[in-house]
């Protein structure tokens, strides 16, 4: 009788697979039929067996095909564990490469285009895989990240960022921005210098006329007649009291009339450039949610039924921001209705009303006047820091009726 085979469970198998289940040696390793042999006998009768004939003749057909083949699934294995062990992080080529050939079915470098690791590493440099640097210590390699989502999320990051920058940093931006512009008009004012007096002629007199309550010098009177008479009525109009006072009085007014003009010019100006910072502010300070708690809404869906459409109610609780807790005005019944079917309520002129969105937000406003052409309101601010401040131009949704 011929010699039984040994067992699964026998002494023998569990020896063969010890020795089979670690990393063996990678010069008897056969890439084209995918065997590891243990010792140099094994390798020698695997490559003189008919199956390893068969595959090398496949191989001798097209070997440019199968060389470019276990070139690409070495490259992609070695950067698919560069990308997701150790990221964007700058590392030493051999690190990456002892974690690679921990995988028993790793594509082996033995049957790629690349003769060593050093090859390797420079011609990923030169394709701009990664970034190379060579030291003392050897090569290192940083991986570059051309994933279209994750420049996406950079950029997303960067904007962020940018929102992220506080009302102070923007408050003395917007201020520089102002000093510059001073700056930049106050060098443009024509400057006036001061002169000597110069005289044409030594003997020349030097004449201060004053003007005293509007009189006005007389005239030499004429030896004809009429010029004669007129002249005790001309100097009477001159020497009288009440007309320079009112000539006085004229002249205030001009001046007064003025500076109101070079005030309201100022105050023009001044309106815009607050107009312009309110609206920088308001871009930054706008929410997507404005439910606060003592404001009545009006319920503007019917998945509510018609019992509850077009009702006024009183926001009694807010909960994860957009839904609201509600008590109706006239029944007293209590709902819970997310934003999107809720809508503000606009009182009467010289009503009180509270600011839910926009620069004033949660500020005690009183409703000044309504613009129904532009869907917006003039309100003046009754509390916080700009209280008596009329503010116009403010949307319907931004303010609300506050419960009574």
């Amino acid at each position: 009788m011929g010699k039984e085979k040994a067992g699964f469970l026998s002494p023998k198998s569990i020896s063969n697979r010890i020795k089979a289940k670690g990393l063996q040696k990678l010069r008897w390793y056969c890439q084209m039929c995918q065997k590891q042999c243990r010792d140099e006998n094994g390798f020698k009768c695997h490559t003189t067996s008919e199956s390893h004939q068969r595959q090398l003749l496949l191989f001798a057909e097209s070997p440019d095909k199968f060389l470019d083949y276990f070139s690409q699934e070495f490259l992609n294995g070695y950067l698919e564990l560069l990308r997701r062990r150790f990221g964007d992080k700058r590392v030493h080529c051999n690190i990456v490469y002892n974690e690679y050939i921990q995988d028993r079915d790793h594509t082996h470098m033995n049957s790629t285009q690349w003769l060593t690791l050093t090859d390797f590493v420079k011609w990923m440099g030169r394709e701009g895989y990664c970034k190379v640097d060579h030291t003392e210590k050897g090569w290192y390699i940083q991986y570059i990240n051309r994933d279209p989502e994750t420049i996406a999320r950079q950029q997303e990051l960067e904007k962020k960022k940018k929102m992220d920058m506080d009302d102070e940093e923007r408050q003395a931006k917007y201020i520089q921005e102002q000093v510059e512009r001073g700056m930049q008009g106050g060098s443009e004012q024509v400057s006036h210098e001061a002169t000597e007096l110069q005289r044409q002629s030594e003997e020349e007199k030097i004449v201060l006329k004053m003007g005293l309550s509007g009189k006005k010098p007389a005239k030499p009177a004429s030896s004809s007649g009429p010029s004669a008479e007129s002249k005790p009525s001309s100097s009477k109009a001159a020497d009288n009291p009440l007309q320079a006072l009112a000539a006085g009085a004229r002249k205030k007014d001009v001046q007064v009339v003025m500076s109101k003009k070079d005030g309201a010019k100022k105050r023009s100006a001044l309106d815009e450039i607050m107009e312009e910072e309110e609206k920088k502010k308001a871009k930054f300070t706008r929410k997507d949610h404005w439910l606060t708690p003592g404001i009545i809404v009006k319920v503007v869906t019917k998945k509510l039924g018609d019992k509850y459409y077009k009702r006024k109610a009183e926001v009694i609780a807010v909960k994860d921001l957009y839904t609201a807790v509600l008590m109706l005005v006239d029944s007293g019944d209590k709902l819970k209705v997310d934003q999107t079917h809720l809508e503000t309520v606009i009182p009467a002129v010289g009503r009180a009303v509270k600011v839910v969105n926009g620069t004033h937000t949660g500020c005690r406003a009183v409703l000044e006047g309504l613009d129904e052409k532009n869907f917006c309101v003039t309100i003046r601010i009754d509390s916080g820091l700009s209280k008596g401040r009329v503010v116009e131009g403010v949307k319907y949704e931004d303010i609300c009726k506050i419960a009574s």
